[in-house]
């Protein structure tokens, strides 16, 4: 299944005999909840989605910033977005498909087969001549059975020595990487034997994602190709689901630690590595 589609070939299959189910996960960690803005507007019938609070399981702070959801939580969750078998489903945002990236990595770990982005955002929508609606969107609730265990992905322990036998890729911007600055978390620095590689750089400057070419160029001057055991984290697991995506348009399977820097240095016993 791929994993994007373009606003051109949204629009068709919106106005075709089995549209897709569209999920609006707007989301930054300076505007984490985006409601006013969906309100504003959005994609005919697109449901908002919460990511602190659908996407995540927010509270223990020894497990990350966004530690993954139960499947019972995601589940219901899924079911007030409206969500029933079989359903085909867009997620998307107005940035560079961060949160709506978090949605699609959840909704595939959850065993949902048909889940693509948006590629661009809602500016690549309003670009091609897309229409939007405002105010709130109700929807029935569905009736959605999820699987769990669908992604890969790793623990903290995994993350410590996947060095060893791979790759461990750390999606933040270089200058928290090499430990200069940390703005969110107790300790600043990454893991060791980790290699740095931006999130940002997947993208283009409209949003969207790189070509699969250039996405495969980008991993392979990393060292990383379709044969590498490759395990991604980030802050908190919400932009290295970005970089999950993007690996898996250049045909690379790839682990997520899903507790990341956030839960890494909230625990002493875990060593900080700084510098390049």
């Amino acid at each position: 299944m791929p994993v994007l589609v373009s606003a051109a070939d949204l629009a068709e299959e919106l106005a075709g005999p089995r549209p897709p189910r569209l999920l609006d996960v707007r989301w930054t960690l300076t505007r984490p909840d985006g409601r006013d803005d969906h309100a504003a507007g959005h994609l005919p019938g697109a449901v908002y989605v919460d990511l602190d609070t659908e996407l995540a399981s927010i509270g223990d702070p020894r497990r990350g910033r966004h530690p993954l959801p139960t499947r019972e939580a995601f589940q219901q969750a899924a079911r007030r977005w409206g969500l029933r078998q079989d359903d085909a489903v867009v997620v998307y945002d107005d940035g560079p498909s961060f949160g709506a990236a978090r949605a699609w990595w959840l909704l595939r770990h959850a065993g949902v087969a048909d889940v693509r982005i948006l590629d661009g955002g809602l500016a690549a929508w309003t670009a091609a001549g897309g229409s939007l609606e405002a105010g709130a969107v109700t929807v029935e609730p569905g009736d959605i059975a999820l699987d769990w265990d669908r992604m890969p992905v790793t623990d903290a322990d995994g993350a410590a020595v996947w060095p060893e036998r791979g790759i461990l890729l750390d999606a933040r911007a270089a200058e928290r990487f090499r430990g200069e600055v940390e703005p969110m978390d107790p300790v600043a620095g990454h893991i060791t034997g980790a290699v740095n590689a931006p999130t940002a750089a997947n993208s283009a400057a409209d949003g969207t994602f790189l070509t699969a070419g250039d996405l495969s160029a980008r991993f392979a001057r990393l060292g990383v190709d379709d044969a590498t055991r490759v395990a991604v984290y980030c802050g908190s697991g919400v932009t290295a689901a970005h970089q999950i995506a993007a690996l898996e348009i250049a045909g690379i399977r790839a682990s997520l630690y899903p507790g990341s820097w956030s839960e890494w240095s909230n625990d002493p016993r875990r060593p900080a590595a700084t510098g390049r």
